[in-house]
């Protein structure tokens, strides 16, 4: 009896551990399925890499200058007698802007005119009594050199009388003034700003290495954030010849009309100088580049093939799409577009959205790019069926 329990006892063990060990060997099956299914393909959005004309550019940011630009100070300390200008106005080369008291001065010139006069009498009764040997040729002299005295001082007090009337040295603009009638002003106190802005120069610097693609009359287009959406054309017209000990950078100038006044002096800019003709070029999104510190690379489109050399089709008979890690070599970035130099060609397919989730080799299934533009003469193309 005792024997009999103890056989089926040891039948239910066995029975529970084959069950056990069924089950657990199903569910490492069902795992191993899971695992060597085919992955479901990976949606990307993909662009098409164009050959399109491209115009090289070096970027620089510089300050806009007037082209005739000054602070009217005066020379002389003095009271304002008359104010003959209106803030903003524009005056012409010469036309009078303040006028300081000038009653002293004015009293000084007479009187030195008034002795000039009495000299040249001198002078002149001199000149023939000289000839007689009435008077000695030391008081002839004298009486020369006095007359040259009194012209010098007369020069000098028609020169501080004009110092009191502060004219425009050039026609331009002229900014908010700074003094009115009565005020006692020191020398070298600023009266208000003249700026001749109907054209411009911006000054920018380049690196030293970068001097050998500009020229004296190469064309920039600049940009200010006052008016974001609209490039201002210009011209270089002038390289300094020397390089900033500090910095290793040149200084250039370029000039640029301003007939509707848009640009001030002092405003920063953002230019680009254009280096040559556009050249065709391959351009990708900006998107389609992963940038590290190996290098840079893209994931191009490419079909599966088996090994035998076939390509491989899915069920529904359309070829596999997988994607590749190719390094290219990129240059200048601009408006969204990225050049690449080398390692790919026109008309290859890249991945410009969804990289983060390949691999080499990585099965993957197109989608489009809402954020790429439609035109493909523009900028690269998205493409949203396969190949």
């Amino acid at each position: 009896m005792l024997r009999r329990r103890m056989l089926i006892m040891l039948g239910v063990v066995l029975l529970i551990v084959l069950l056990l060990a069924g089950y657990k060997a199903f569910s490492i099956y069902q795992q191993v399925q899971v695992f060597s299914a085919p992955k479901p393909p990976v949606n990307v959005a993909v662009a098409t890499a164009v050959e399109q004309p491209w115009q090289q550019r070096l970027p620089a940011v510089g300050t806009l200058k007037a082209l005739q630009g000054v602070n009217l100070s005066l020379e002389i300390a003095g009271t304002v007698k008359a104010v003959q200008f209106e803030s903003g106005q524009k005056v012409k080369a010469g036309q009078p802007l303040v006028q300081l008291d000038s009653a002293v001065e004015s009293a000084l010139l007479e009187t030195a005119q008034a002795d000039l006069g009495l000299a040249q009498l001198d002078f002149g009764r001199g000149s023939q009594l000289v000839g007689s040997q009435a008077i000695s040729k030391g008081e002839f002299d004298r009486l020369s050199a006095q007359l040259q005295k009194n012209k010098a001082t007369v020069n000098q007090l028609k020169a501080s009388l004009a110092k009191k009337h502060i004219v425009a040295p050039f026609s331009a603009t002229i900014g908010i003034r700074q003094v009115d009638v009565g005020d006692y002003l020191a020398s070298g106190t600023v009266i208000a700003t003249l700026q001749d802005i109907s054209s411009l120069y911006v000054d920018f610097y380049i690196p030293e290495q970068s001097v050998p693609k500009v020229a004296v009359g190469q064309s920039v287009q600049v940009e200010v954030s006052a008016w974001p959406k609209q490039d201002f054309p210009g011209t270089i017209s002038a390289i300094n010849p020397k390089v900033e000990n500090s910095t290793r950078n040149v200084l250039v100038r370029a000039t640029l009309a301003n007939p509707d006044s848009k640009l001030l002096p002092g405003m920063f800019t953002s230019l680009q100088v254009l280096l040559q003709d556009p050249a065709p070029q391959i351009v990708v999104p900006e998107s389609a580049i992963t940038y590290t510190l190996y290098g840079n690379s893209v994931y191009v489109v490419a079909q599966k093939k088996a090994e035998d050399g076939t390509l491989e089709k899915d069920a529904n008979g359309q070829p596999v799409l997988i994607a590749e890690r190719r390094f290219v070599e990129t240059g200048e970035r601009r408006g969204g577009l990225a050049l690449v130099a080398k390692g790919l060609k026109d008309g290859e397919q890249v991945v410009s959205a969804g990289q983060i989730k390949l691999d080499a080799g990585t099965h993957i299934a197109i989608s489009p790019d809402k954020n790429l533009p439609a035109d493909p003469g523009q900028s690269p193309r998205a493409d949203g069926a396969r190949n």
